[in-house]
């Protein structure tokens, strides 16, 4: 199917959607797929491959903790944070995995074999599945990439996934690729850019369930602030990165006008922007419940941003529910329209193009919505996303311990405020500019192409190598 706003915004877990969504998901399916055929009662044994970053950050991402929850059928679209628990103390304890929910195999973290070196063609992000009989004869074996936001692609149909989607897209009524085609639309339709990504949604979905199911992205996004607001003390991984969240939050408050918690002094909209990002990034470090926007790498940043339009953009003082809801599925609109560029022309995975991919890619979607909430036109906009990339070009991926912890959350909440920065910039201009968003894409996929490995999720270089864990 062509990539939608629900494809870029799904829910799962943390800490790392390339790392931990995408596996589960492929681990989930691979388990599906043995109980569909009939022959997952002659299972006798299990053996699980990981090649590249997967294997060389994997401990550190949950990536294969996440793997054994697929494999007993869990998605992670559905799973629960007790779920998570319950089932992976079940395993730790009997040292046991209910493989498809149903039949126990000894197994667990220790015996997957972990293959860092090993970069399969495809994508650094492999994984191979293989299950064989009491005789060792391999009854069912697949592999999976995990490309990025949670997206996951079968070894041998990588072909077949893109003639589907090129043939999907021309079942949209508004089919674009690039910006260009995009802001062709606008011109054409006389539509914003929200508008043109809602048309081809309505292709799929009723206008309802487009608006009710954004309306849930952003209440998914809410809770998981809320519960990190709870959370105290250091994140689990070893680092003792201490939760700053709770802190900020309760001296914000105190700041508030006769201590009012729903009052948001407007002198401390960057406080309030960095607030809702680093709790978000909190809570995902720890494994929490999060939504991919479009990686949870870089989870915080829209919607900390689109925060800041709810809480700070002018005229949003005495909105109503009606008008707050309007903007929350405006903004989202726009800014998936700017994720699927980026996922059609370049890439959204921190092992393929470094964090640029995400929270770059997150930056750009996040100035795009605001600018458009704001009330800037197509071309306003583009310029907004482009800003906003253009000034994350280069960003390697070089998490410390290969836990989604240092630098990742103070960088989502810095490029929360590059994007709030973009959109202002591209509202004071009339939309027209040197760059074009086309061209920041096209450079942060050769940049991503030329940066060396050691920059790209592998842990071996950058902050990864230059700091000390403990």
């Amino acid at each position: 199917m062509a990539v939608g706003v629900f494809d870029l915004f799904s829910i799962g877990i943390g800490p790392s959607s390339s790392h931990t969504v995408g596996p589960m998901r492929a681990a989930a399916v691979f388990a599906e797929e043995l109980k569909a055929s009939g022959r997952l009662a002659g299972v006798a044994s299990l053996r699980v491959d990981l090649y590249g970053s997967l294997a060389a950050t994997g401990h550190g991402h949950g990536t294969m903790t996440a793997i054994l929850l697929g494999l007993e059928g869990f998605h992670p679209e559905k799973i629960l944070p007790d779920e998570v628990e319950e089932r992976l103390a079940a395993i730790a304890e009997t040292g046991m995995l209910q493989l498809a929910g149903s039949v126990p195999l000894p197994y667990g973290v220790k015996d997957m074999v972990l293959r860092p070196l090993t970069i399969l063609p495809r994508h650094t992000n492999g994984m191979t599945f293989t299950v064989s009989d009491a005789g060792g004869d391999v009854l069912h074996s697949a592999t999976f990439f995990s490309v990025g936001g949670g997206f996951i692609v079968r070894e041998g149909e990588e072909d077949a996934a893109l003639k589907e989607l090129d043939e999907s897209k021309k079942e949209l009524p508004l089919p674009f690729r690039t910006a260009a085609e995009l802001l062709g639309r606008c011109q054409s339709k006389g539509l914003s850019i929200g508008e043109i990504m809602f048309v081809n949604e309505r292709a799929s979905r009723s206008e309802e369930e487009i608006r009710e199911g954004l309306l849930h992205i952003y209440s998914v996004m809410e809770g998981c602030v809320e519960t990190s607001l709870k959370r105290e003390g250091l994140l689990p991984g070893g680092l003792k990165v201490r939760r700053r969240a709770p802190d900020w939050h309760e001296r914000l408050l105190k700041e508030s006008r006769d201590h009012d918690p729903d009052y948001r002094d407007p002198k401390y909209w960057q406080e309030w922007v960095n607030l809702i990002a680093l709790a978000v990034n909190e809570e995902n470090a720890s494994g929490g419940r999060v939504v991919t926007a479009p990686t949870n790498g870089a989870a915080g940043i829209i919607p900390a941003v689109l925060y800041y339009a709810l809480h700070f953009a002018p005229g949003m003082e005495n909105a109503s529910q009606q008008d707050r809801d309007d903007v929350v599925v405006k903004f989202l609109l726009t800014a998936g329209a700017i994720g699927v560029l980026y996922k059609e022309q370049a890439s959204i995975s921190g092992a393929e193009v470094g964090c640029q991919g995400e929270v770059g890619s997150a930056s750009s979607m996040a100035a795009a919505g605001l600018a458009e909430v704001m009330g800037g036109t197509p071309a306003q906009v583009e310029n907004a996303a482009e800003i906003a990339m253009e000034h994350n070009l280069g960003l390697t991926c070089d998490p410390i311990g290969g836990l989604v912890q240092v630098p990742c959350i103070e960088r989502n909440a810095i490029a929360a405020a590059k994007a709030i920065n973009a959109a202002k910039m591209a509202l004071w201009g009339d939309g027209s500019h040197r760059v074009s968003l086309d061209e920041v894409i096209v450079t942060m996929r050769e940049t991503g192409r030329d940066m060396s490995s050691k920059y790209k999720e592998t842990a071996m270089g950058g902050l990864a190598v230059n700091v000390v864990e403990c």
